[in-house]
């Protein structure tokens, strides 16, 4: 499997949850099949966007 290959299944499996990527992901994306970034750039940029915030303890 390609990596542009590998990357159609993921968004196939994202949408099949009735979701949809986001624009900024969908350029990230091919940037990424493009080989001008890494998995390790989309990694950060994920972890960056939608990193969770820890629970207060109040």
């Amino acid at each position: 499997m390609t990596n542009s290959q590998a990357w159609d299944y993921a968004i196939g499996m994202i949408k099949v949850d009735g979701l949809e990527p986001t624009e900024d992901f969908k350029k990230y994306i091919e940037k990424e099949k493009k080989g001008e970034v890494t998995m390790d750039d989309a990694k950060r940029f994920l972890d960056k966007k939608y990193k969770m915030k820890e629970p207060s303890n109040a």
